[in-house]
This record gives C-alpha cells, structure tokens and sequence, in this order.
C-alpha cells in the first residue's frame, strides 16, 4: 500500500493484491449505503490506524490480530475511552469485509484485549458521556424567550427547538426536512414525512406528528421567513443579518449552525450554575441534548421502553437506558418493596 487517505476519499494501492483494490474502489463507489457520518468517522479512524501502522512497521490491510490488539492498547495508553476504541475496533472490521478479508475482530485475542480494556475503564471510574438533557420545562423558557420575536433568527430557532424535541430526530435529519414534507391534520396540526433516519431507511418514510404548541410555532416561522413560497427549500436556511431568510434547495444548516442554535438556547433560558463538565465537554446543550431531554420526560411520565424507542427509532434497548439511567433511579422495584415493608421495622 503506498497511500490511504487523499482528502475525503478512499486511496489505497495494493500493488502484491488486485483483488483487494479492486474490492474496495467497489466500497468507495458505494459510500452513499452509509450515512455521511459513519463514512467520515470511518475515514478519521483509519487515518489514524494507517498512520499507526506506517510508524510501528505493522501490516495495516489485512490487519493481523497481534497488530490489532497492540493498536487498540497504544489507543488506551493515549486517554482514549473504552467506547472509542471500541468503534476503532469495529470500523477496523467493517473496512476488512468489505475489502473481503477475514477481520482481525473475530480472534479471541481481540475480545479478550476489549473486556481488558473495558474493565479497566469501569474501574478506573471512567463512565459514559451524555448530552445535558433539554426537557419540555427548557423548551417553554425559551418559548417565553423568543416566541413573538422580531428577529428571524430567533423564530426559526424556536421552531427548530421545537421540532428537535417533539420528534426526537437526530439533528442532521431535522437539517433534511423540506417545506413540501409538511402536511396538515384535520385540525390543522403539522404532520412531518421524514425521508429516512439514521436507523430507518425504507421507501415508505416515517411520519411525524406535531402538536398545536409546536405547529403554531413552525407556521409563525413560515409565514415569516417566506418559506410558504418555496416547497422545494429546506425547511431551516440561512438568516442574513439584514433579517432575511436566505432560502436554499441545495444547501442544509451545517453543524455548527445547528450547534449554535442550542448554544443561543442555553445563553437565554440554561441553568444559572455551570453544569459539571462530563469527559472534558457537554458543558451546556448541544445537538442531541432534546432527544436525551425528550425521552427522559417520556420516561418520567410513565411511558413504556418500547414506545419511547419507536419514538426515537432506537433498535437497541441498551442506547436508551442509557439516556434514562439517571431518571427515576430512586423509585426502583427493590426501594418500592422495602419502603412498603419499612413500617414492620
């Protein structure tokens, strides 16, 4: 191999194995089977893994299983979290399959150098990070904040605010919402047809329904910014400082536009004391703090796990429990038993 990676693509020569090249100029050409994050993430991780390889003389694709567990406990010795490394370790085997080798993962010597590595994490104290949650009782301060603003910043902010919580969609698929994927209830409530999440990808889409709360302030956003006009156009643009919208059928708000959204929410309506920094960040909202915020009010108010993963098209219930671990933990089944026992002792 005498390259990996040239800007955001897949450059790799394989002068000893055509087979392999060829395999994964295939991959390459069909990145668009992944999302644009999973294919990022996988192009800065085997940055660094081929970055390793070439440093320490270890053979980089196919990977051996020795090279493999010491990549993996150079990346603990570096302060890397056990989750990291894990989706090191697992983007490793995606890119062996798809360039059809065998993974250097399916050795026992990986999972044994991964259970290591996790146990260490848990007993060094290390936990896993969450997004400070935005919950309904945030989203009504900021309601009261900006609601009825002359500002058109503060109106497609709001309305932003509002659909990121009461749909629970992860940011990038709120950035891909069209003003022709809004149709209307019979009571005139806003109904979302959302194209594909993250999870779900499927021709038929996913609907979502808003309530009059949150349609209000989605319809106050249109009407403002012109969008009633312009089918085509994202939902969420641009805002000039002139206080015009800048309607675009091409270009989504990037991350850091959307980052900022909750940003501006905390400076206005956020908790009067700094919120202790959780792995050296989530200092304040971010972009998945209201799908933390919203299913931990689901869960507050008794609706059941399943539900609240439809809600979020969680497939796993582990990713959930890990949203809502925090809530309710003083009312578990064994407190419930030994407090309706308490008064025989």
């Amino acid at each position: 191999m005498t390259e990996f990676v040239q800007n955001t693509a897949l450059a790799l020569n394989f002068p000893d194995d055509g087979d392999i090249s060829a395999r994964l100029k295939e991959f390459v050409q069909d990145r668009d089977a992944f999302s644009t994050n999973t294919w990022s993430q996988l192009m800065s991780v085997m940055a660094v893994c081929w970055r390793w390889s070439q440093e320490n003389q270890r053979s980089f694709l196919p990977m051996l299983s020795s090279d493999l567990r010491d990549y993996l406990s150079w990346l603990q010795q570096a302060g890397r979290a056990s989750s990291t490394i894990s989706t090191h370790a697992s983007l490793i085997s995606m890119l062996h399959r798809n360039a059809g080798v065998t993974p250097p993962n399916v050795s026992p010597l990986i999972y044994r150098v991964m259970k290591k590595i996790n146990r260490m994490a848990v007993t060094s104290g290390e936990r896993a990070g969450q997004a400070v949650p935005f919950r309904l009782a945030d989203l009504e301060k900021v309601d009261d904040c900006w609601a009825g603003s002359e500002r058109l910043q503060e109106l497609r902010n709001l309305a932003f605010l509002h659909i990121a919580y009461s749909t629970l969609l992860r940011i990038s698929e709120i950035s891909r919402i069209r003003v022709r994927d809004i149709s209307r209830a019979e009571d005139g409530r806003i109904i979302l047809d959302i194209s594909h999440t993250k999870t779900i990808v499927m021709t038929g889409g996913l609907i979502k329904a808003l309530s009059s709360y949150s349609s209000q302030r989605i319809d106050e956003w249109l009407k403002a910014s012109g969008l009633l006009s312009e089918p085509d156009a994202f939902l969420f643009c641009r805002v000039h400082r002139s206080n015009k919208a800048l309607p675009s059928e091409h270009q989504i708000l990037s991350r850091p536009a959307v980052e900022d959204i909750f940003r501006k929410a905390w400076d206005v309506a956020g908790q009067i004391d700094p919120v202790r920094a959780n792995k050296n960040r989530y200092r304040n909202w971010s972009g998945h703090s209201a799908r933390v915020g919203a299913a931990q009010d689901m869960t507050k108010n008794g609706y059941p796990v399943a539900q609240i993963m439809q809600e979020g098209t969680w497939k796993k219930p582990e990713t959930l429990m890990r949203y809502i671990r925090n809530v309710d933990a003083h009312e578990g089944a064994m407190v419930d038993m030994m407090e309706k026992k308490k008064g025989r002792y």
